[in-house]
């Protein structure tokens, strides 16, 4: 009785996983085309506020995919689509386009159904996804501060070309 209400709650995270991965990544269809957007791409348009928000749902795409007992590799996996999407999704205006295309949170799904089929993480597996949350985190700080520098660095040179 207990393995299957095991399989039902596994069934269930897969399914949330399934459709938040479909929310940021793929649920706006661009009119005209067969080309589809997520919400990540809608939010990642705001300066600093869409980056933080996008990455802390996928980081609970990454947390839910420990809690189904994903191995170790594909949490280390999970991690770095997502840290690559973070990168380079804070560079204006590139960073937009990309995260519209990269798509991490379905690679990330893809990657979890391969792996279901590990045994359950284990205790020590937790400090494993908190480090990927640190480095995550990390990441994700000084991306916002390259942008603001990137900020500051345009405006100065607007200010100096308006005096001359």
């Amino acid at each position: 009785m207990n393995q299957g209400r095991n399989a039902n709650t596994r069934e269930s995270q897969q399914a949330l996983i399934r459709r938040l991965a479909w929310l940021l990544d793929s649920s706006i269809r661009i009119p005209g085309t067969q080309f589809r957007i997520g919400l990540d791409a809608i939010i990642g348009l705001i300066p600093w506020a869409g980056d933080v928000v996008g990455s802390v749902l996928s980081f609970g795409i990454i947390g839910l995919a420990f809690q189904m007992g994903a191995s170790r590799w594909t949490l280390l996996r999970m991690g770095f689509n997502v840290l690559v999407e973070l990168v380079v999704g804070a560079i204006p205006v590139f960073g937009d386009v990309f995260d519209a295309v990269y798509k991490a949170n379905e690679k990330n799904v893809r990657l979890l159904e391969r792996s279901v089929t590990h045994p359950r993480a284990q205790r020590k597996d937790f400090w494993f996804v908190s480090l990927i949350g640190l480095v995550l985190l990390t990441a994700l700080g000084l991306s916002i501060y390259g942008t603001y520098q990137l900020t500051l660095w345009i405006w100065s040179s607007i200010s100096q070309w308006n005096s001359w």
